[in-house]
């Protein structure tokens, strides 16, 4: 890879309909939309995936735009690079930050594998032609989220995920599974509990969940080992796994029988293969999650979960999910419950100009 020029765009779009958690309501979402330009040409697209505010984690909009201009980029103009692998290492001197290092990490992943020739799946050892999807229910009444589950099942949506917190949890989850005895459903409390909730998690365990993801707090992996040897649901963490070494500690500990990868949480597809290589050596189920993005992180997410160990369906829904129109050409659609995996190089779509456009606040050209 020779780079000529890194540009850098903010976008805004809204959704198309609120996404609701006890953390806070995204009725618009912003990210950073990152374009690396080779010599020859060619150009890798990624996605920085933090939120305008850091209610998820502490990065926002600003703080990663600030981190990728005046910390990153410089580290790759003074320090050229031949493979993606070498930028997750100049960047591992920076503390944290992981959303900003995986927005331009996963941008060269899709330039080297154009650049190759070969989609990017391939290039990072997927295997899978097809990848089955899941789909988030985030709203706050029974009667929404009954409809919500109608429509997307109607659409072949393999498994739902539900949101839920100490005030809207055992009766809203009992009710839906009243009316779908037999559906794969999954709940996530985005650290919504405290081990004096024991009990009511406790109750859980005769939903038959596929598991409970993030219960307790978003880094702990203690508490949370406690939590699994006194419930039957298998919990999935979220928040508390940033690093390989958080994903390690937390199966040794016993604190999960899942994980959740995503790779703007952890910083990109370096760190989110070591955590699924040693997941699979270890017989932890994975799967993708999903940020609310855009097209273009949606597809480095189809490639992450074609590898073998993702068994379970992802948060890797239609574009049509969040968004009138994507930021890609063609949109991502579900058919029969699985969203196909590009054979074109690179990610596999094409940039929506038009769009893009239209959507930009923002935008800064950084030269080599």
């Amino acid at each position: 890879m020779n780079i000529a020029a890194i540009e850098l765009f903010v976008i805004e779009m809204p959704l198309k309909s609120p996404f609701i958690s006890h953390l806070g309501t995204v009725q618009n979402r912003e990210g950073i939309i990152i374009k690396i330009i080779d010599k020859d040409g060619t150009s890798g697209y990624g996605e920085g995936v933090a939120f305008s505010t850091p209610w998820y984690t502490e990065e926002t909009v600003k703080t990663s735009l600030h981190i990728m201009m005046d910390i990153l980029i410089p580290l790759l103009q003074q320090n050229p690079i031949d493979h993606p692998e070498q930028a997750a290492q100049l960047f591992q001197f920076v503390r944290r930050n992981h959303m900003a290092k995986a927005g331009l990490e996963t941008a060269l992943w899709d330039l080297y594998a154009k650049k190759k020739g070969q989609p990017l799946s391939k290039i990072i050892g997927g295997t899978r032609k097809k990848i089955a999807s899941g789909v988030v229910v985030a709203v706050d009444s029974l009667a929404k989220a009954l409809k919500q589950i109608e429509s997307y099942l109607e659409e072949g949506y393999q498994r739902i995920k539900v949101k839920i917190n100490p005030q809207q949890d055992y009766d809203f989850l009992s009710e839906i599974r009243k009316r779908y005895p037999n559906l794969p459903i999954m709940a996530d409390a985005n650290s919504a509990y405290t081990l004096n909730d024991i009990e009511k998690l406790k109750a859980l365990d005769e939903l038959d969940l596929m598991m409970i993801e993030q219960p307790l707090g978003v880094d702990d992996i203690i508490e949370h080992a406690k939590l699994q040897k006194e419930i039957q649901t298998p919990i999935c963490l979220d928040e508390s796994i940033v690093t390989f070494e958080d994903a390690r500690k937390a199966v040794e500990l016993g604190s999960c029988k899942v994980i959740n990868i995503k790779a703007g949480r952890v910083g990109g597809l370096v760190e989110s293969k070591r955590i699924h290589d040693y997941c699979y050596e270890h017989g932890v189920p994975v799967w993708c999650g999903g940020m609310i993005e855009f097209g273009i992180s949606r597809a480095q997410n189809i490639a992450l979960a074609s590898l073998p160990g993702f068994t379970i369906p992802g948060d890797i829904s239609a574009s049509s999910r969040f968004w009138d129109e994507d930021i890609i050409m063609p949109a991502v659609n579900v058919e029969n419950g699985y969203v196909s995996v590009p054979e074109a190089p690179g990610i596999g779509y094409s940039i929506n100009e038009k769009r893009l456009k239209e959507t930009t606040t923002f935008k800064k050209i950084i030269k080599f």
